[in-house]
């Protein structure tokens, strides 16, 4: 069976599910996951949909165009189709700390990321012998204020190279230019502890054990000029207690670093995460 997803917004009106559902029907498709939301607010209608045809039939582009022509276009959608056979490229981009580079590569490696990862990059050359222990290129590139363009360059070509779909930023610590984004717009996930705004600067967790919080947590979101204020894909709590140390802190803090990260690559390769008005549509 060849399997595809469609991801839909389109202002809300009535008789979107039925036309969309009487369509796949229509085409001898058969649904074996359909999830709707209307944002009352905005108007805003979205759909996840996964279905299937058989293979002998099923030509995906003569889909695609006829979906457009018979529905997309009568309801002014924004929309995408997805083949399920194909996994997404991911590039991921490191600096020094490898707990969030072991634990995808790891995952990755037992087969339970749905992506192919071509290449690593990075602006240290510190953790190139965990990319040498998966098999997989690394490519250290090294940023400064006074070749960065030249260094995004690199990045960029490497990327079209490679032919990648999205980034993961696993704890890479140079702030991402516009460039970058423009290349891959709400396709570049980042992770960080979600003390941010309340608690900036280098040392996070040392300030929020000085001010005895009892929940720290940890943040993915989609890259945007706006640092740190990207649309959200995953968070995540743990509780903390007057008994904790700063390194009791910080290796929760790790933890749910890994966590939440790989939870937000999950739902990003599984196309259940839709992005408007700097806020997401999270399908389960």
């Amino acid at each position: 069976m060849k399997r595809i997803t469609l991801l839909i917004n389109c202002n809300d009106r009535k008789g979107i599910i039925a036309s969309i559902t009487s369509y796949i029907q229509q085409q001898n498709g058969n649904i074996v996951y359909i999830d709707q939301h209307v944002d009352r607010e905005e108007e805003l209608f979205f759909m996840r949909l996964e279905c299937e045809f058989s293979k002998e039939i099923f030509l995906i582009e003569d889909f695609r165009k006829d979906f457009s022509e018979t529905i997309a276009e009568n309801f002014e959608m924004n929309w995408h189709l997805y083949n399920s056979d194909l996994k997404p490229k991911m590039a991921l981009f490191v600096s020094k700390y490898e707990h969030c580079l072991y634990d995808i590569l790891s995952r990755y490696s037992s087969g339970e990321l749905e992506v192919e990862i071509p290449l690593i990059i990075s602006n240290h050359p510190d953790l190139e012998h965990i990319a040498k222990s998966f098999n997989l290129p690394y490519y250290y590139i090294k940023v400064t204020k006074d070749n960065k363009v030249e260094a995004e360059d690199l990045q960029l070509k490497l990327l079209k190279e490679y032919q990648i779909d999205f980034i993961v930023l696993a704890r890479y610590m140079q702030i991402v230019s516009s460039r970058l984004i423009e290349e891959y717009p709400n396709h570049i996930i980042n992770i960080h502890h979600s003390f941010l705004p309340a608690f900036p600067g280098a040392k996070p967790y040392h300030s929020a054990f000085k001010r005895g919080v009892k929940i720290i947590g940890a943040t993915s979101h989609y890259v945007t000029e706006d640092l740190d204020e990207g649309p959200i894909i995953e968070q995540d709590i743990t509780r903390v207690t007057h008994t904790n140390t700063i390194k009791d802190f910080i290796l929760k803090g790790k933890d749910l670093e890994k966590i939440v990260l790989s939870r937000a690559i999950k739902l990003h390769t599984k196309r259940k995460v839709m992005v408007y008005k700097n806020k997401t549509v999270v399908f389960i």
